[in-house]
């Protein structure tokens, strides 16, 4: 019986999903540059609404590849790029052109088809 405690303990402890690595300065600098429409995620891996995010984030990454930049940061571990950025509150998505300027900023959990909408907003095809 303990065995079994123990076990379902574990299972509902241990959520398995993917994370984007964070990005740095460098990172996003480069694919500002890159031509292609951007949305930049700034979080913590602690946050519960980043949380949510994540999985959202590491989909359209995969979905998006070739078309679209889908960055993450984690503003914990690179607090200067936060300040960098003014980023006021967790998770913030910031969405770029295909220039790399900053057309609109969202603070809060973003659903999917919303980022996705932004996205084609900012020059998405």
């Amino acid at each position: 019986m303990r065995y079994i405690i123990v076990l379902v303990f574990l299972m509902m402890t241990t959520v398995a999903h993917a994370e984007l690595p964070s990005a740095n300065d460098a990172a996003i600098r480069a694919v500002l540059s890159s031509g292609k429409p951007t949305v930049a995620d700034f979080g913590a891996r602690t946050c519960i609404p980043c949380k949510k995010m994540a999985p959202i984030l590491e989909e359209l990454n995969h979905e998006l590849k070739g078309k679209a930049n889908v960055l993450f940061t984690d503003v914990r571990a690179d607090p200067d790029l936060a300040d960098d950025y003014r980023i006021q509150m967790i998770p913030t998505q910031i969405f770029f052109d295909t220039k790399g300027k900053e057309i609109k900023r969202h603070m809060g959990f973003m659903a999917k088809t919303d980022i996705l909408k932004e996205l084609k907003a900012v020059g998405l095809k």
